[in-house]
């Protein structure tokens, strides 16, 4: 694979920014990789997995020289960071993130951007419940999607170049507007983990005696809802936050559907029960056929899992 970029930087190498991380080293798109983090420990485990050549906690200082810039921290922190390395970036450099959330990404980074820096907003649609740089791999993002949404900021080159390294990936990449991918967000990704967070919550707040007899029978649907609450809170608490008005205007539209559900249920209607279960059951083969059930992904984290144990 030729080389895009002289040196690429990384902010945050949690799971998607140390998946991506050992995406640029196996295909050599990056000569240099700097990694930044905050935390010691994840520098060292970085620098030890050999998926960075360096690793620093200052941000401004990794971004000099830099041709892209990868900001994959939580995105309530992405405005903060702009902030800090807007005044070492060079000129030409592209700015990209992975944020989940476009909208609120958009107005926190893009007024710290100098006018000769290009920025592309990305949203990698993968990951796992794992977080941290020793649970990352490079097949994370194999067969899913990835939503560009460019801006005035953005260019035909940079957005190219974003394109293609999501593209080597092996992502299928399609562009929409920031307002567009935050509304599907808020109704694929954002509302099931707002659910399953409940789900969970009731759970956790029973009895002691039923919460053990809950975790002891737990069956295959209520073992898919913990693994979708065991995700990154402080990921998923900014998310909320930055996608509100999405997620509360699809969260109105599920509470009228579940208040209809449940009066079917009162009433004894089983003709409704059915016809609804038949229709979800319709979308979930639609999902299997559109190749987005990633089994393979999940049997190779459990497997790298068993590993680390």
């Amino acid at each position: 694979m030729e080389r895009l970029f002289d040196k690429a930087v990384i902010i945050g190498v949690g799971l998607i920014g140390s998946s991506l991380a050992r995406v640029l080293k196996a295909n050599g798109l990056a000569g240099k990789i700097s990694g930044v983090a905050r935390s010691s420990e994840n520098r060292q485990t970085a620098l030890d997995l050999g998926i960075a050549d360096e690793m620093t906690d200052d941000a401004a200082e990794a971004v000099r020289d830099a041709d892209i810039v990868f900001i994959c921290t939580p995105v309530g922190a992405v405005g903060k960071v702009a902030e800090k390395i807007a005044p070492a970036l060079k000129k030409g450099c592209i700015v990209t993130d992975v944020g989940s959330v476009k909208a609120s990404v958009i107005s926190a980074v893009q007024p710290f951007l100098p006018e000769d820096v290009f920025f592309v907003p990305a949203h990698p649609v993968a990951g796992t419940e794992k977080s941290g740089p020793q649970n990352g791999f490079a097949e994370l993002f194999d067969g899913r999607w990835c939503i560009l949404t460019p801006v005035s900021s953005s260019n035909e080159a940079s957005v190219s170049l974003v394109r293609k390294v999501w593209e080597t990936a092996g992502m299928k990449v399609e562009e929409m507007t920031p307002d567009r991918h935050d509304t599907i967000m808020a109704l694929v990704s954002h509302l099931p983990h707002l659910i399953a967070y409940t789900i969970v919550g009731t759970a956790a707040d029973l009895e002691e005696e039923t919460k053990e007899e809950v975790i002891k029978f737990s069956a295959g649907g209520f073992r898919d809802f913990t693994r979708i609450a065991g995700s990154d809170p402080v990921m998923w608490r900014d998310i909320f936050l930055n996608n509100s008005e999405a997620v509360l205007n699809v969260l109105q539209r599920f509470t009228e559907d579940l208040t209809a559900l449940q009066r079917a249920i009162r009433r004894k209607e089983g003709d409704k029960l059915e016809e609804l279960f038949r229709r979800t059951r319709n979308i979930r083969r639609r999902v299997i056929e559109a190749h987005q059930d990633q089994p393979e992904n999940e049997k190779l984290l459990l497997k790298k899992t068993t590993r680390q144990k």
